[in-house]
């Protein structure tokens, strides 16, 4: 998908950059396969906001999408490529050989009319999901397991993908976009390809309106708060915010490590942070 500028004859149209939708489908989904989904405002069951930055936007109906791809061996089709309001990428309509249907993420170079299959072992094209340990080294592919049978949860993004580096002690050793390596179970399952939509990293939105269509609210900066507000705010005139970036509650924030999980530790082969050490 290519991305569409539009005629200056507004301010907020003179720098909006969009995503060009022409080729996928118009209608709405399919009904089977949607569910209403409610808005929460970020507020819990006593009303109280516990997620800042959080209202309004555009209703939505919440597409049920395959994660596992565990029909295996029955080849599908692609009925249609759609637009997803609840992420980045686009899905992808598959009609199966009995007649049922499914959403999966979309990978790029898939176009209606493919034909794409799962199982143990398949042809490595887009849009065919296989075990990892059956997948060639140098593959690149999305929607990976973390958990046999759990479905999909790394590379679900818009133009987003793992790529398989190697095989060690029946794990597959994979890199992931953040630059990170390690190991995954050879029998969890991913789809071959990247994520189709990459370029919606490049979209300029051109006015703060269309933000609130999605339900982002603006947030103030803590140096523009008072001190009884935030951690940076007060101060005489106009201050950075003082040495060490802090959340509203005072604990570190913009980089600062708060990973502590000691059980996956040792499936971590190269940290994301390894290339920014000095």
């Amino acid at each position: 998908m290519a991305l569409k500028n539009y005629n200056p004859t507004s301010p907020a149209r003179r720098g909006l950059i969009l995503i060009d939708k022409t080729g996928l489908h118009k209608g709405g989904p399919v009904k089977a396969l949607s569910e209403g989904k409610r808005k929460t405002g970020g507020r819990n069951n006593k009303g109280h906001v516990t997620s800042r930055g959080i209202a309004g936007g555009h209703k939505q109906k919440y597409r049920i999408i395959d994660f596992k791809r565990r029909k295996w061996d029955m080849a599908a089709t692609v009925e249609r490529i759609e637009y997803d309001p609840n992420r980045t990428a686009f899905i992808a309509l598959l009609k199966y050989e009995d007649e049922t249907l499914a959403y999966i993420i979309a990978p790029q170079r898939l176009a209606v009319g493919d034909s794409v299959i799962a199982g143990e072992k398949v042809d490595t094209k887009p849009g065919n999901a296989m075990l990892l340990g059956q997948m060639p080294v140098g593959t690149i592919c999305h929607n990976v397991e973390m958990k046999p049978g759990k479905g999909g949860q790394i590379a679900r993004s818009a133009g987003t993908y793992v790529q398989i580096v190697g095989r060690d002690r029946g794990m597959v050793i994979v890199r992931l976009n953040s630059g990170e390596q390690r190991y995954l179970r050879s029998d969890c399952m991913g789809t071959v390809g990247a994520v189709s939509n990459p370029d919606n990293q490049n979209q300029n939105f051109g006015k703060a309106g269309r933000t609130r269509w999605k339900g982002r609210r603006p947030l103030t900066r803590g140096v523009a708060k008072n001190p009884v507000d935030h951690p940076h705010g007060g101060g005489e005139g106009r201050t950075s915010g003082g040495r060490h970036p802090v959340t509203p509650w005072g604990k570190p924030t913009k980089g600062a490590r708060t990973r502590k999980n000691k059980q996956t530790d040792k499936m971590i082969i190269r940290s994301r942070h390894a290339k920014k050490k000095r």
